[in-house]
């Protein structure tokens, strides 16, 4: 019985391609099959699913290859698409089927995925949120942000259960557990977990600073950091803790404050098991066992575990006393130093030793009044060996071997090592005089 062929759906396009473009955009040997010099038939069936016949994409966009041929579409053409002769199998011609972007060159399976693409180039952001109006470039970006709304979580940690918006915030997540870090900085060696915290570091030896101040023109390394510091302005604290009332700028920092009350204190030294209320601080302690003193003064070349500290020390060379007392007016290089004086005022001492009852006004006194109860001696000079419990006594320590005095009279210009040793001897004048 003989085989009855099916007819075939032809469309036709009007085309005006000149011979010079297709000799240029066709491979020597190439077979260009056109029924002739002014027509092209195209296979319905040869076409991509998702090519509909109302797409938007502007012809000079795209550039459709077919079986390892390049037809690229002429200035005049009414059609890119092309009839390509030949016996391979219909799947074939469909897995070799590409749409190339002329813009950058990258190729797609699907005129719908180059049309999403091409999204890039045009800046275009389709995808709207209905509670806050951002805008999105793709449809799950879309989706992904929605759940700040809904406060949906799908995506939770096997190792503590914390919940995530996103896979990649999980994954970023993970690498605090498994201690991964593949951002390095070139320039110092550092390591990061995430991509954003290696950029953010990087302007440490850059001196970016691309987030200022609308006041007073400051600018900072991070936006969180300016975002922080406008409370200074605007003097907002919305965080509020539920058992002693006090308020705070930022949500981490009254999560952080919350552990004083519970005594939680998850983040533990691998070295010697101390354990702190915050990531922060473990990061810092961590640098005793290390030495590391990452920051320098310019002025005098000093040199400091933490970037705070710096700030402050190098107020010691400009004079700068930006913390006033309310009660006094009495001026201040660092605000812990203020919060720390203004308890003379009110007497009050908010922080108890667990061991004796003793009181005091800040935490920093008061963990370093427990190591009495501890006999800890985290300080270790590294000239002599000698241990203390007080980073000020180390430094104070640390003079004897490099004969540094800072401290000088300013009557007989006498020097000391040790600013109560200038206290005392300055009692010598005091007395001295009618």
């Amino acid at each position: 019985m003989q085989r009855e062929d099916k007819p075939s759906l032809l469309l036709t396009f009007h085309t005006e391609i000149k011979q010079e473009s297709l000799d240029s955009d066709c491979n020597s040997g190439a077979q260009c099959g056109l029924v002739d010099s002014e027509m092209a038939s195209v296979k319905l069936e040869d076409c991509s699913p998702t090519l509909g016949l109302n797409d938007n994409i502007k012809d000079e966009d795209v550039v459709k290859h077919n079986i390892g041929e390049s037809i690229c579409k002429d200035d005049n053409a009414d059609v890119d698409t092309f009839l390509i002769s030949g016996e391979q199998p219909q799947q074939d011609r469909k897995e070799k089927k590409s749409y190339c972007c002329s813009r950058c060159g990258r190729r797609f399976l699907s005129i719908s995925l180059l049309k999403r693409h091409m999204n890039i180039h045009t800046g275009e952001k389709p995808y709207s949120c209905s509670d806050c109006g951002k805008s999105f470039l793709q449809s799950y970006n879309l989706k992904a942000h929605q759940r700040i709304h809904t406060g949906e979580k799908p995506y939770s940690c096997s190792d503590c259960g914390k919940g995530f918006f996103t896979s990649e915030h999980l994954k970023a997540h993970m690498r605090i557990h498994t201690g991964e870090k593949p951002y390095s900085c070139s320039d110092c060696g550092k390591s990061f977990s995430q991509a954003g915290s290696l950029k953010s570091h990087q302007r440490i030896h850059t001196g970016e600073k691309p987030y200022s101040c609308s006041d007073c023109g400051k600018g900072f390394l991070l936006a969180g950091s300016l975002k922080y510091h406008m409370h200074i302005h605007t003097g907002g604290k919305p965080y509020s803790c539920s058992d002693c009332g006090k308020s705070f700028s930022q949500a981490c920092n009254l999560k952080a404050h919350i552990r004083i009350h519970t005594g939680e204190k998850p983040y533990s030294c691998s070295d010697c098991g101390m354990s702190f209320s915050q990531a922060v601080s473990l990061k810092s302690h961590q640098r005793i066992h290390t030495g590391e003193k990452p920051y320098s003064c310019s002025d005098c070349g000093k040199s400091f575990s933490q970037s705070c500290n710096l700030k402050a020390h190098q107020r010691i060379h400009t004079g700068e006393k930006p913390y006033s007392c309310s009660d006094c007016g009495k001026c201040f290089p660092t605000l812990g130093v203020l919060k720390a004086h203004q308890y003379i005022h009110t007497g009050e001492k908010p922080y108890p030793c667990s061991d004796c009852g003793k009181c005091f006004a800040t935490s920093s006194v008061l963990k370093a009044h427990k190591r009495i109860h501890t006999g800890e001696k985290p300080y270790s000079c590294s000239d002599c060996g000698k241990c203390f419990s007080e980073a000020r006594n180390l430094t104070a320590h640390q003079r004897i071997h490099t004969g540094e005095k800072p401290y000088s009279c300013s009557d007989c210009g006498k020097s000391f090592s040790e600013a109560r040793n200038l206290t005392a001897h300055q009692r010598i004048h005091s007395r001295e005089k009618p």
